[in-house]
């Protein structure tokens, strides 16, 4: 996945017009204009398409956790210049404040299941041994399953309909 994509997705995902967008920046003490907002959230084959980089996008996510968690006392922490799936993943986990068996759910709304063990593979440290590359299959449909349950608020009420009138 690009960053773009990820961008698009997240923005749609909670609903985002493009001063939310310019605000979670800000939350990250980054300054950003409304064009290039538009121009990283446009499609890839449009003539003002700009690539939003690695750093820009560890920028919004950055913000993203400071303005739903909260901006904590010490210093802003400096975005990475290079991304990557894992770190994508764990800064949403972060900013979402979502626990190993909630991301679970949102991966199952996508329908896709791993396990307590391979997910944890994701946020370990890439010097470990069990330190697993997240492909992008995995952070698409943890976007999806975030899409279905903060746009669509269907993730909760899935899990629920789907064991009525199933005997254990």
């Amino acid at each position: 996945m690009t960053n773009n994509d990820v961008l698009r997705r997240l923005r749609y995902a909670f609903d985002f017009d493009d001063l939310k967008m310019i605000a979670i920046f800000s939350a990250a003490d980054s300054r950003v204009t409304r064009s290039q907002v538009s121009n990283w959230l446009k499609k890839d084959d449009d003539p003002e398409f700009e690539e939003c980089s690695d750093q820009q996008l560890a920028i919004f996510l950055n913000g993203l956790i400071n303005d739903r968690r909260g901006k904590k006392d010490s210093e802003q922490p400096e975005p990475e210049q290079s991304l990557n799936n894992n770190i994508i993943f764990r800064k949403l986990k972060i900013a979402l404040d979502l626990k190993a068996d909630d991301i679970l759910r949102l991966l199952a709304a996508s329908n896709l299941r791993i396990s307590k063990h391979e997910l944890s593979a994701f946020f370990r440290k890439p010097d470990h041994q069990h330190y697993r590359q997240c492909k992008d299959q995995i952070l698409r449909n943890f976007l999806g399953g975030v899409q279905l349950e903060y746009r669509d608020g269907r993730t909760q009420q899935d899990d629920s309909s789907a064991t009525e009138g199933h005997p254990s």
